[in-house]
């Protein structure tokens, strides 16, 4: 399949951060958080797609913790930065004598970006517990994530809209 066809069959909207993703889940039993209105369901799932058109997922933070599944097409390359400031690259695909990872997770509080380095499409899931909530989602500014981590300044840049 290409990816026209499957963003038509697994109804993938446009996402904000960059790419394309569909809710696939969301569970109906919640939990009280310390969190801004407190209860979050307790799991959501979606499929996220980086297209060769929409390659980058910016920076952005999330409060939850997310499991991230390889599904099909190109592998995708993640950064994640921690609150200490640790810069790590990982890559999500199939080729595990290669050093892909075909499960990756990303702790609540780290700042995350991925990229599709080559091909037409590298789609992926995410679970997502407390379930994802856009209030516990802030998309990096580049000029504030330079000056909080200058010494990742070219990955923030090529990551991060100006």
């Amino acid at each position: 399949m290409n990816k026209s066809q499957l963003i038509d069959l697994l109804k993938l909207e446009e996402h904000r951060e960059g790419g394309y993703f569909s809710e696939t889940y969301r569970a109906d039993e919640t939990l009280a958080t310390d969190r801004v209105d407190s209860n979050r369901n307790i799991l959501t799932s979606i499929f996220y797609m980086l297209t060769d058109d929409r390659p980058i997922g910016q920076f952005h933070m999330n409060q939850s913790n997310i499991v991230h599944y390889y599904q099909g097409g190109s592998p995708l390359t993640y950064y994640t930065i921690n609150p200490k400031g640790e810069l790590s690259k990982s890559i999500l695909g199939p080729n595990l004598s290669k050093g892909h990872c075909m499960q990756l997770i990303v702790n609540g509080g780290d700042w995350k970006a991925t990229v599709l380095e080559e091909g037409e499409y590298g789609l992926l899931g995410e679970a997502v517990a407390p379930g994802f909530d856009y209030r516990d989602m802030a998309l990096g500014k580049q000029e504030e994530l330079v000056k909080k981590f200058p010494q990742h300044e070219d990955v923030i840049r090529r990551c991060t809209p100006s």
